[in-house]
């Protein structure tokens, strides 16, 4: 079960504070994987941010009872003079992970990131995409019970992507997910249930086709396509 209860989040900008939620009251529907979506801005990363522990409301709470991931394939969360190898074992330390569970999931990352020696290597000597290897395979290689996803599978070449697809494939068979992704087909692959931030605040829907086909309605149509529009006009 997770519940939202009187969740309520700003920003200060320079143009005033900023609200992203206010008073959201909500509980995610128990036993699916949900995938939420809304234009840039509307605070999506923000909730999973907040939901993983990362960072905290203004006020109001998450109130579960279920083991949640922090955002998965969040690289700046690494301490650059330590190792990749060090950073995973001093996350293993945060979730109580010790002795012979705490080798399992450093030979799981160390598999999964596909980067060689540098995982004996300062993380700051690592290229973008090595540090997204290691973040997701950090994540995914600890056992929780929801999985939280930030645009992940976005991230790299098509090899990593498609290893991506497939442990998350294998994962859902034992726990469930909440993706955050523009890429429709991805969330219409791994999902059942759709969340959509909007103007009316935080809608959950039965179905995340409905959810797509709620933000699509509101996102403006292309400039191009008007004047194409215009051009077919002109000559008929």
């Amino acid at each position: 079960m997770i519940e939202l209860r009187n969740l309520t989040k700003s920003f200060r900008t320079p143009n005033g504070r900023k609200m992203l939620f206010k008073d959201v009251n909500a509980i995610f529907p128990e036993g699916k994987n949900i995938g939420i979506l809304g234009r840039n801005g509307a605070g999506k990363s923000t909730l999973l941010r907040i939901m993983g522990g990362i960072d905290y409301p203004d006020y109001g709470q998450v109130i579960t009872n279920e083991r949640i991931s922090w955002p998965m394939g969040l690289a700046s969360g690494f301490q650059g003079s330590m190792t990749g190898r060090e950073n995973a074992e001093f996350i293993c330390g945060i979730h109580g992970i010790w002795g012979t569970a705490r080798q399992k999931v450093l030979d799981r990352v160390q598999d999964f990131a596909e980067i060689g020696n540098y995982f004996n290597a300062p993380v700051k000597s690592y290229s973008s995409g090595m540090r997204s290897r290691l973040a997701f395979g950090l994540s995914i290689s600890v056992d929780f019970d929801c999985y939280l996803v930030d645009e992940v599978m976005s991230v790299g070449d098509a090899h990593f992507k498609h290893k991506c697809e497939q442990i998350i494939a294998e994962r859902r068979k034992s726990a469930n997910f909440i993706i955050v992704a523009h890429a429709m087909q991805q969330l219409k692959k791994n999902c059942d249930v759709g969340i959509y931030l909007g103007p009316e605040g935080l809608q959950i829907y039965d179905t995340v086709e409905e959810a797509i086909e709620v933000y699509q309605q509101g996102i403006p149509k292309p400039k191009v396509q008007l004047q194409n529009r215009a051009a077919q006009a002109l000559k008929a």
